[in-house]
Protein backbone atom coordinates (compact mmCIF):
# COMPACT_ATOMS: atom_id res chain seq x y z
CA UNK A 1 0.00 0.00 0.00
CA UNK A 2 1.09 3.57 -1.24
CA UNK A 3 3.21 5.19 1.70
CA UNK A 4 1.28 8.89 1.41
CA UNK A 5 -2.10 6.88 1.03
CA UNK A 6 -1.23 5.56 4.49
CA UNK A 7 -0.34 8.55 6.24
CA UNK A 8 -3.81 10.38 4.92
CA UNK A 9 -5.39 7.98 6.10
CA UNK A 10 -4.00 8.29 9.54
CA UNK A 11 -3.98 12.09 9.63
CA UNK A 12 -7.80 11.86 8.50
CA UNK A 13 -8.25 9.12 11.56
CA UNK A 14 -6.42 11.72 14.12
CA UNK A 15 -8.60 14.73 12.60
CA UNK A 16 -12.00 13.21 13.36
CA UNK A 17 -11.36 12.21 16.48
CA UNK A 18 -12.21 15.89 18.32
CA UNK A 19 -9.96 17.28 20.44
CA UNK A 20 -10.68 18.15 24.05
CA UNK A 21 -9.28 19.07 27.15
CA UNK A 22 -11.69 16.57 29.32
CA UNK A 23 -10.81 13.25 28.33
CA UNK A 24 -11.92 11.14 31.99
CA UNK A 25 -15.64 12.23 33.51
CA UNK A 26 -16.83 10.52 37.08
CA UNK A 27 -20.14 9.89 37.69
CA UNK A 28 -20.55 10.70 41.04
CA UNK A 29 -24.46 9.98 42.26
CA UNK A 30 -26.65 7.60 43.93
CA UNK A 31 -29.02 4.47 42.03
CA UNK A 32 -30.44 7.01 39.95
CA UNK A 33 -27.01 7.41 37.87
CA UNK A 34 -25.36 3.61 38.75
CA UNK A 35 -27.29 2.28 36.69
CA UNK A 36 -29.22 0.35 39.33
CA UNK A 37 -31.61 -2.83 37.73
CA UNK A 38 -30.03 -2.78 34.68
CA UNK A 39 -27.48 -4.67 32.37
CA UNK A 40 -24.09 -3.36 32.15
CA UNK A 41 -24.27 -2.50 28.84
CA UNK A 42 -27.60 -0.15 29.66
CA UNK A 43 -25.75 1.80 32.69
CA UNK A 44 -25.54 5.32 32.38
CA UNK A 45 -21.73 5.89 32.02
CA UNK A 46 -21.34 3.31 29.54
CA UNK A 47 -24.67 5.05 27.24
CA UNK A 48 -23.06 8.51 27.90
CA UNK A 49 -19.23 7.14 26.93
CA UNK A 50 -21.13 5.33 23.58
CA UNK A 51 -22.56 8.63 22.47
CA UNK A 52 -19.32 11.10 23.19
CA UNK A 53 -17.51 8.79 21.42
CA UNK A 54 -20.27 9.07 18.23
CA UNK A 55 -19.85 13.04 18.37
CA UNK A 56 -15.84 12.15 17.82
CA UNK A 57 -15.13 12.82 21.33
CA UNK A 58 -12.12 10.28 22.89
CA UNK A 59 -14.04 10.42 26.26
CA UNK A 60 -13.84 8.13 29.11
CA UNK A 61 -16.36 7.85 31.50
CA UNK A 62 -16.53 6.21 34.86
CA UNK A 63 -19.21 5.07 36.99
CA UNK A 64 -18.09 6.22 40.44
CA UNK A 65 -21.60 6.32 41.52
CA UNK A 66 -22.96 3.91 44.45
CA UNK A 67 -26.97 2.94 44.78
CA UNK A 68 -28.08 3.61 48.58
CA UNK A 69 -25.11 6.64 48.89
CA UNK A 70 -26.50 9.91 50.82
CA UNK A 71 -24.03 13.06 50.45
CA UNK A 72 -22.61 11.66 53.98
CA UNK A 73 -21.85 8.33 52.15
CA UNK A 74 -20.21 10.46 48.94
CA UNK A 75 -18.21 12.59 51.03
CA UNK A 76 -16.41 8.81 53.11
CA UNK A 77 -15.63 7.95 49.45
CA UNK A 78 -15.33 11.31 47.14
CA UNK A 79 -11.15 11.12 48.40
CA UNK A 80 -10.86 7.55 47.20
CA UNK A 81 -12.90 7.28 44.23
CA UNK A 82 -11.31 10.86 43.24
CA UNK A 83 -8.03 9.55 43.50
CA UNK A 84 -7.77 7.77 40.12
CA UNK A 85 -5.55 9.94 38.19
CA UNK A 86 -6.49 12.16 34.94
CA UNK A 87 -9.80 12.78 35.82
CA UNK A 88 -10.85 16.30 34.60
CA UNK A 89 -14.37 16.63 35.20
CA UNK A 90 -17.32 14.76 38.21
CA UNK A 91 -20.97 15.25 37.88
CA UNK A 92 -22.08 15.53 41.13
CA UNK A 93 -25.27 13.95 41.58
CA UNK A 94 -26.36 13.19 45.03
CA UNK A 95 -29.05 14.53 47.62
CA UNK A 96 -31.77 12.26 46.32
CA UNK A 97 -31.47 9.77 49.16
CA UNK A 98 -31.23 12.27 51.70
CA UNK A 99 -34.34 13.69 50.45
CA UNK A 100 -36.08 10.55 50.89
CA UNK A 101 -34.68 9.99 54.48
CA UNK A 102 -35.74 13.57 55.39
CA UNK A 103 -32.05 14.45 56.34
CA UNK A 104 -32.27 17.82 56.97
CA UNK A 105 -30.67 20.36 53.37
CA UNK A 106 -28.45 22.38 55.38
CA UNK A 107 -26.11 18.85 56.00
CA UNK A 108 -26.72 17.45 52.66
CA UNK A 109 -25.80 21.28 51.10
CA UNK A 110 -22.76 21.23 53.36
CA UNK A 111 -21.96 17.49 52.61
CA UNK A 112 -22.00 18.67 48.79
CA UNK A 113 -20.00 21.63 49.37
CA UNK A 114 -17.01 19.12 50.91
CA UNK A 115 -17.25 17.17 47.56
CA UNK A 116 -17.40 20.22 45.62
CA UNK A 117 -14.11 21.26 47.51
CA UNK A 118 -12.27 18.25 47.42
CA UNK A 119 -12.81 17.90 43.84
CA UNK A 120 -11.77 21.49 43.10
CA UNK A 121 -8.68 20.86 44.96
CA UNK A 122 -8.00 18.33 42.52
CA UNK A 123 -8.07 20.74 40.09
CA UNK A 124 -11.20 18.76 38.76
CA UNK A 125 -14.08 20.50 36.98
CA UNK A 126 -17.65 19.90 38.60
CA UNK A 127 -20.93 19.65 37.44
CA UNK A 128 -24.04 19.68 39.76
CA UNK A 129 -27.03 17.84 38.95
CA UNK A 130 -29.56 18.20 40.79
CA UNK A 131 -32.82 16.93 42.44
CA UNK A 132 -36.47 18.14 43.25
CA UNK A 133 -38.43 16.92 46.30
CA UNK A 134 -41.98 16.59 46.52
CA UNK A 135 -43.89 18.05 49.73
CA UNK A 136 -43.65 14.37 51.85
CA UNK A 137 -41.98 16.54 54.72
CA UNK A 138 -43.68 19.30 53.52
CA UNK A 139 -43.99 22.67 51.38
CA UNK A 140 -40.83 24.26 53.25
CA UNK A 141 -38.71 20.86 53.72
CA UNK A 142 -39.09 20.95 49.98
CA UNK A 143 -38.16 24.48 49.29
CA UNK A 144 -35.11 24.54 51.48
CA UNK A 145 -34.16 21.32 49.47
CA UNK A 146 -34.52 22.11 45.80
CA UNK A 147 -32.45 25.52 46.81
CA UNK A 148 -29.59 23.53 47.51
CA UNK A 149 -28.55 23.43 43.90
CA UNK A 150 -28.87 26.40 42.20
CA UNK A 151 -27.02 27.90 45.56
CA UNK A 152 -24.01 25.85 45.54
CA UNK A 153 -24.26 26.51 41.62
CA UNK A 154 -24.00 29.84 42.12
CA UNK A 155 -21.25 29.91 45.27
CA UNK A 156 -19.07 27.97 42.91
CA UNK A 157 -19.80 29.08 39.94
CA UNK A 158 -21.03 25.53 38.33
CA UNK A 159 -22.78 24.49 35.39
CA UNK A 160 -26.07 23.25 37.63
CA UNK A 161 -28.67 20.42 35.43
CA UNK A 162 -31.61 21.71 37.65
CA UNK A 163 -33.42 18.33 37.43
CA UNK A 164 -31.84 15.19 36.70
CA UNK A 165 -34.71 13.77 35.96
CA UNK A 166 -36.53 15.87 33.64
CA UNK A 167 -38.50 14.31 31.17
CA UNK A 168 -38.15 10.68 32.81
CA UNK A 169 -39.76 11.27 36.29
CA UNK A 170 -43.35 10.45 36.60
CA UNK A 171 -43.46 8.64 33.58
CA UNK A 172 -44.17 4.92 33.71
CA UNK A 173 -42.91 4.07 30.57
CA UNK A 174 -39.24 5.28 31.47
CA UNK A 175 -38.64 3.85 34.54
CA UNK A 176 -38.35 0.56 36.37
CA UNK A 177 -41.27 -1.04 37.76
CA UNK A 178 -40.33 0.49 41.07
CA UNK A 179 -41.41 4.07 39.61
CA UNK A 180 -38.45 5.46 40.58
CA UNK A 181 -35.24 4.01 38.80
CA UNK A 182 -35.12 5.06 34.79
CA UNK A 183 -34.90 2.06 32.15
CA UNK A 184 -33.16 1.26 29.38
CA UNK A 185 -35.12 3.92 27.70
CA UNK A 186 -34.68 6.74 30.95
CA UNK A 187 -31.19 6.10 30.60
CA UNK A 188 -31.16 7.22 26.82
CA UNK A 189 -32.56 10.25 27.94
CA UNK A 190 -30.95 11.24 31.00
CA UNK A 191 -27.52 10.69 28.97
CA UNK A 192 -28.96 13.09 26.36
CA UNK A 193 -29.10 15.52 29.06
CA UNK A 194 -25.83 15.19 30.79
CA UNK A 195 -24.06 15.18 27.01
CA UNK A 196 -25.36 18.51 26.17
CA UNK A 197 -24.13 20.26 29.13
CA UNK A 198 -20.89 18.43 28.88
CA UNK A 199 -20.50 19.23 25.21
CA UNK A 200 -21.44 22.88 25.79
CA UNK A 201 -18.80 23.02 28.72
CA UNK A 202 -15.81 21.72 26.70
CA UNK A 203 -12.83 23.94 26.03
CA UNK A 204 -10.67 22.61 23.28
CA UNK A 205 -6.94 22.40 23.57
Amino acid sequence: MNKSFIIKIIIFCLVAIKVSAIEKIVLFGDSLMAGYGLNNEHHLSVVLQEKLILEGYKIEVVNGSVSGSTSSGGVNRVEWTLSEPNIDLVILGLGANDMLRGILPKETKNNLEKIIKTAQGKNIKVILAGMIAPTSYGIEYKNNFDQIYPDLSKQYNLPLIPFLLEGVALKPELNLSDGIHPNEKGTIIISKTLQKIILKNISSN
